[in-house]
């Protein structure tokens, strides 16, 4: 009984794999915690224009041979500046302005792909990550991310509470939210950034939001939610690589599926179990004798 589970598993038996798996938990952890604030204040667009918008330093530090957490990382912060500065220099809107810089960063990352010399092989390690390919130098950057994230999460969560709540409340307070929105587009940052190498700048956003959405599923507390939607992205990086290895698919992209359908199996159930709530009788509604 005990053979079948000990054969599926096998995979992880590999170093490859064992080295993926530890470095998509690391994001899974880093996704669960930011992406958690992301679903609450509607960040959503600003995480998907982040992981675009550091296609153009990856591309370019793919093309230069340099390292390109480095290029995506000086990229991903040049546009957050970029869409601070719109706002306040140009007068736009914040969703206009990501839409500007949005557009205007994923077109140069394109040509400037379309120009490297092997355009297919960096475009699909670019767009959908490879998880496989983690080393341990890669685990050291993702661990040392994850401590940062974490740590500026704990250290500002009084302001992002009250950010969410009002900002005027947080002003009252003394929570500086022009700085709790700085960090908190940091966090974001940081997760897009820390998410590259295990899907791919085109599905950093399912890791970042599928999680912390099934996750809302089941509480409303953000401590526990933040703990949830962890819980439940490390077991989408399980699945996803699992299921690339039997299926032969690619690994970054079962990871991000695997997030996907893990948050409509987590509808289905908190639907299922509120419909099944509802059908049941209270004390209260049983006739007297």
């Amino acid at each position: 009984m005990t053979a079948l589970p000990a054969a599926a598993l096998a995979p992880f038996a590999l170093d490859f794999v064992q080295r993926g798996l530890l470095g998509g938990a690391l994001v899974a952890i880093l996704c669960g915690v930011v992406g958690t604030w992301v679903v609450i204040r509607g960040m959503a667009f600003l995480g998907e224009a982040l992981a675009h918008g550091m296609l153009p330093g990856v591309a370019l530090a793919t093309v230069l041979s340099l390292p390109v957490l480095a290029g995506g990382a000086l990229s991903a912060i040049a546009m957050s500046l970029g869409i601070g500065a719109l706002q306040r220099r140009a007068r736009l809107s914040y969703d206009t302005s990501i839409g500007l810089l949005f557009v205007s960063m994923l077109a140069l990352g394109v040509i400037i792909i379309s120009h490297s010399g092997s355009f297919a092989t960096d475009a699909t390690a670019i767009l959908f990550g490879d998880i496989l390919a983690i080393d341990d130098g890669d685990l050291i950057l993702l661990a040392a991310a994850a401590v940062v994230g974490l740590t500026v999460a704990l250290l500002c969560h009084r302001s992002f509470v009250a950010l969410a709540l009002d900002e005027r409340i947080a002003s009252v307070l003394g929570l500086r939210p022009q700085v709790a929105q700085a960090a908190l587009v940091g966090l974001v940052t940081l997760a897009v950034v820390a998410s590259y190498q295990a899907v791919g700048s085109m599905l950093v956003v399912g890791l970042l939001l599928a999680p912390a959405v099934a996750a809302g599923h089941w509480t409303s507390r953000i401590p526990t939610r933040m703990m949830l939607a962890s819980l439940f992205g490390v077991t989408a990086v399980f699945v996803g690589l699992l299921a690339s290895w039997y299926a032969a698919t690619a690994a970054g992209a079962s990871v991000a599926a695997a997030a996907i359908l893990l948050t409509c199996v987590s509808w289905a159930a908190r639907a299922a179990l509120d419909s099944t709530r509802s059908r049941t009788p209270s004390v209260e509604d049983q006739p007297s004798r």
